[in-house]
C-alpha cells in the first residue's frame, strides 16, 4: 500500500477480523471419504474426470497488467506465460499440473499452489492447514510436517462455502448420502453373490435335536450343498425333515437398476454435469447441453482459478475458448457472422480469415475495411449528392 495511503486512512483494518480469524483453519472435508467414492464408485469417478479433463485443456491467455496491487512484484509477462501454459515446473507438463489443481478442487474444495521464485508447484489441499491472521487476512500456511508458508509463497483459490471465508466446501459433500447408499447397494449385492446367490434356508425337524446334531447337520449342509461354486449335489431328507425359505426374495427384486440411475443423476447434478452427457439413448438436445456445462460448470472452475492467479502475479488473466467445440457456433452461423462484420466494414477480411482458422491473404485490399455503398451518395462520404459527378459535354 502507498504512503499516501495510509494519510489518507485507507488502510484501516476491518475490526471484526480477530472474531472472523478464530483458531486454525484446517481441510475440514472428509477427503478420505470422498477419495475413496471418486477411486471405487464409477459414476463419481466418471463424472469428475470429465469436469478435471475439461478444465485443465483450457489455455491461459496472459493479458496486460491488471490494476492494483499484486503478491509477486516484477515478473515478466511472458514468464507468467510459460508458467501458466506451458512449463509449470521442471518435473510436470501443463496438463498434469492443472488436472492435480482440479482434482483437489473437487475432491477438497480448495487449490493451493506454492511459487518458489521461478516455478509453481502444485500443493495437496488436504494436507495444508490455514493459519488466520487477527489483522490481516492470513497469517502463514503449513504443510504436514510442519513446513511453513507465507502468503506471498502459496496462492489458494477456494470452493465457494457458508462456514468459512478461508477454505472452500467439496463439491461431492452434498451427494455424500447417494455415495454411500450406492456403496451400501453395491455390498449387499457382493454379499448375496458371496453367499451362493441364494436366500436362506430353514429345516424344520419335528423333533427336537440337540446342539451338536444341529452344528452337524448345518456343516453338512454347508459342505455338501454349495451353489457359489456352481453345483448342487441332491440331499436326502429323514428323519421328517422338511425345508422352508426364510425369505422369497428373487434375484430380480435384488436388482437395484432403477435406483443406481436415479442416485447416479443426483450425483452428476451435484458435480455439474448434466446426465444425458452419460447417457446412450436420444441426443438429440446434446449440444445445449455441452454448452450448458461448459458455461456452468467448466468455465467457472477455470475463471476461479484464473482471478486467484491474477492477483498473484498481476496480470490479466482470461480463459482461452476458442479450441473447446462445444462453445463454437455451428459453422454455418459462424460464417454469416464474421461475413457481416466484413462486408459491413467493422473488420479486415484478414481478421476474419484468421478467426476462422485460415492464412492470412496476401492481398493487400485484405487489410483494409470494406465501406459498404450508401444509397444516398458516395460510400465515403454519404452527404455528398446521390448522382455522380458528368462531364460538362
Amino acid at each position: 500500500m502507498a504512503w499516501y495511503d495510509t494519510l489518507l486512512g485507507r488502510n484501516k483494518l476491518n475490526p471484526s477480523q480477530p472474531e472472523i480469524a478464530g483458531g486454525t483453519q484446517p481441510s475440514r472435508e472428509q477427503s478420505a471419504r470422498y477419495e475413496y467414492y471418486y477411486e471405487n464408485l464409477e459414476i463419481v469417478n466418471r463424472g469428475a474426470n470429465m469436469i478435471i479433463d475439461d478444465a485443465a485443456e483450457i489455455p491461459t491467455n496472459v493479458g496486460l497488467q491488471a490494476p492494483g496491487e499484486s503478491v509477486v512484484k516484477g515478473i515478466k509477462r511472458v514468464s507468467v506465460n510459460r508458467l501458466l501454459n506451458h512449463e509449470p515446473n521442471p518435473f510436470q507438463d501443463i496438463n498434469t499440473f492443472r488436472r492435480n489443481l482440479i482434482t483437489d478442487y473437487i475432491i477438497d474444495g480448495n487449490i493451493f499452489i506454492y511459487f518458489d521464485g521461478a516455478h509453481i508447484y502444485h500443493m495437496p489441499a488436504n494436507k495444508m492447514t490455514i493459519i488466520p491472521s487477527e489483522t490481516n487476512y492470513v497469517a502463514r500456511y503449513e504443510f504436514t510436517g510442519g513446513k511453513k508458508y507465507s502468503p506471498s509463497e502459496i496462492i489458494h483459490i477456494k470452493e465457494n462455502s457458508f462456514y468459512s471465508i478461508y477454505r472452500g466446501v467439496s463439491r461431492l459433500k452434498p451427494a455424500l448420502r447417494t455415495m454411500q447408499l450406492m456403496g451400501n447397494m453395491r455390498a449387499f449385492q457382493d454379499n448375496f453373490f458371496k453367499n451362493g446367490a441364494v436366500p436362506g434356508l430353514i429345516i424344520k425337524s419335528p423333533n427336537t435335536l440337540s446342539e451338536k446334531i444341529k452344528v452337524r447337520l448345518i456343516e453338512s449342509w454347508v459342505n455338501k450343498y454349495r451353489p457359489d461354486t456352481g453345483g448342487r449335489r441332491p440331499l436326502v431328507l429323514d428323519g421328517g425333515l422338511e425345508l422352508d425359505t426364510i425369505s422369497d426374495v428373487s434375484f430380480k427384486d435384488l436388482d437395484f437398476q432403477s435406483s443406481i440411475d436415479e442416485n447416479e443423476k443426483i450425483i452428476l447434478k451435484a458435480l455439474g454435469v448434466p446426465p444425458i452427457m452419460l447417457d446412450s439413448g436420444n441426443n438429440a438436445n446434446l449440444r445445449p447441453n455441452m454448452r450448458m456445462y461448459y458455461l456452468e460448470t467448466v468455465l467457472p472452475i477455470v475463471r476461479k482459478l484464473n482471478f486467484g492467479i491474477e492477483r498473484f502475479f498481476g496480470y490479466l488473466l482470461t480463459e482461452d475458448t476458442t479450441g473447446i467445440p462445444a462453445m463454437q457456433p455451428e459453422l454455418r452461423d459462424q460464417s454469416q457472422y464474421y461475413s457481416s462484420l466484413v462486408n459491413g466494414g467493422i473488420i479486415y477480411p484478414n481478421e476474419a480469415r484468421e478467426a476462422l482458422g485460415f492464412e492470412e491473404d496476401s492481398d493487400p485490399e485484405s487489410n483494409k475495411l470494406r465501406i459498404p455503398a450508401n444509397i444516398a451518395g458516395s460510400a465515403s462520404n454519404p452527404d455528398e449528392g446521390g448522382k455522380p459527378p458528368q462531364d460538362e459535354e
